[in-house]
């Protein structure tokens, strides 16, 4: 009989010599220096895994604080009054939300429980917002108790506000949601807000129709995240806050919400290259990057692909800081004057929502490695103890490349093979990430398998507790 470790490595022989095919193509993440450090020292992640379970989510707060510095370095350099509120949906941890308002900044809060936790942590008033896209009467009356401001995005909405102010004899301060901003003659299309054009009229029938509602800003979220429609939303904004004001509505705030770039790669060649050769995989050139050449959101109809892969830019020059600044310094056509002109002008506050920013560099992922197998056309599948939603956003798939840390520090690092990492879901579909990766040394059971800068969205966003699998153990260094 063939003994088992000697099986497996014929068994996937095939894999080990498509090493010379050429299909690697690295999407090699950036890393700040305490993710490093783990990796070079990874026996308290092994112990973490002993302990807590696969997988965990491990945390740093010391990049929060460089990008909150980053992005206010910005601000005070033009000198704009401030207030960036960290968006608690992506990441759902009350120490985030903690730092931040230690720092001064504030929490973007979106659900009962993110208020609640965040009132019972003591975090300031004026350093929340509720911006919920569903807000019921329980809710908004926790919001009227501790007099934090909500933003609101429907005539219902104001209606509700309006009864639960009145019942409790109470003003609520409120800003107002606006959208459908214009851009080259085009509506921008959007599910959330008043139009633009017809803001001043909601806003100037406030004081009559609900009177226990205190308007002070406007509010606005874009999908996407180009320059120019940030600026045009808002020059359109400002332009509605100047009419308010002739009519005596002072505005305080202009929010311009989330979406702000973040990066994730070193090399913009790498993510040009992967795009070429995705392409030419699922037109058939080449062998396949993805499970069962999965075209990620792109569609091939008679041998010709149509749009693009539905993944978030993992690569991005403009990001961040640099993209704020961008926008800051953008020239209004409508005002002939920079962006960030038309705030101190006005002495109007800027605000905004990041989420995914404020998070980048902040936490990992690690899974234990549980089994290696084949599937039906011999692709290597290597099992983590995780399931899919524990590492997964709106990107059709996380372009990032994971690092392999084995269990023995004498493990070959000279027997590389291509593999696909699957979870614990009995699906089909049930894969970590749809591309093939790269491992420089056959994986081991009991291995780990490390995900780089997952703290944004990624960790918690679809997070879910199918087969009664107990949610991640979050720990932070």
């Amino acid at each position: 009989m063939i003994p088992p470790v000697i099986g497996y490595r014929r068994h996937f022989a095939k894999c080990r010599k498509n090493f010379m095919d050429n299909t690697f193509l690295p999407l090699t993440p950036i890393l700040h220096r305490w993710v490093q450090d783990i990796i070079e020292q990874p026996t308290s992640l092994f112990q973490a895994i002993e302990r807590q379970g696969s997988p965990i989510n491990i945390h740093h707060l010391a990049p929060l604080k460089e990008n909150i510095k980053a992005y206010e370095k910005v601000l005070t350099k033009y000198q704009i009054p401030h207030k960036i509120f960290f968006a608690r949906k992506a990441n759902k941890c009350l120490e985030i939300a903690r730092a931040v308002a230690q720092m001064g900044q504030g929490v973007d809060t979106a659900s009962y429980r993110e208020l609640q936790q965040c009132v019972e942590a003591g975090i300031d008033s004026q350093q929340l917002v509720l911006t919920a896209a569903v807000k019921n009467k329980k809710l908004l009356e926790l919001a009227l108790q501790h007099n934090i401001p909500v933003v609101l995005d429907n005539e219902d909405e104001l209606q509700l506000a309006q009864e639960v102010a009145q019942k409790k004899e109470k003003t609520m301060i409120v800003n107002i949601r606006v959208g459908g901003f214009f851009v080259e003659d085009k509506r921008l299309p959007t599910r959330f807000g008043f139009p633009i054009d017809h803001a001043v009229a909601y806003i100037r029938g406030l004081a009559d129709k609900y009177p226990h509602l205190e308007y002070t800003g406007l509010h606005f979220h874009l999908n996407g995240y180009s320059v120019t429609e940030r600026v045009a939303a808002i020059e359109q904004s400002v332009r509605v806050i100047d009419e308010l004001l002739h009519h005596g509505i002072p505005t305080r705030s202009l929010d311009i919400g989330g979406g702000m770039l973040m990066n994730y790669l070193r090399s913009e060649q790498e993510w040009l290259e992967f795009h070429d050769a995705l392409r030419e995989a699922v037109l058939g050139v080449r062998s396949e990057l993805t499970y069962q050449n999965d075209a990620l959101g792109m569609v091939k109809i008679n041998d010709q692909l149509y749009g693009e892969p539905t993944v978030y830019p993992y690569f991005n020059k403009l990001h961040k800081e640099k993209l704020l600044e961008e926008i800051l310094t953008t020239r209004s056509a409508i005002f002939d004057a920079p962006i960030h002109q038309l705030f101190t002008e006005r002495a109007l506050a800027f605000r905004m929502e990041p989420g995914r920013s404020l998070l980048d560099q902040v936490g990992c992922t690690v899974a234990k490695v549980a089994f290696r197998k084949k599937d039906s056309e011999g692709r290597l599948l290597v099992g983590l103890e995780m399931n899919r939603t524990q590492l997964r956003s709106s990107s059709a798939d996380f372009l990032v490349d994971p690092i392999h840390l084995p269990k023995r520090q004498s493990q070959k690092t000279d027997d590389p093979c291509y593999a696909y990492l699957v979870g614990s879901y009995c699906l089909e579909q049930e894969l970590i990430l749809k591309r093939k990766v790269y491992l420089k040394s056959y994986p081991e059971i009991g291995d780990l398998i490390l995900f780089p800068n997952t703290a944004g969205y990624l960790m918690h966003f679809y997070e879910s507790e199918a087969h009664l699998f107990e949610l991640a153990k979050n720990i932070f260094v």
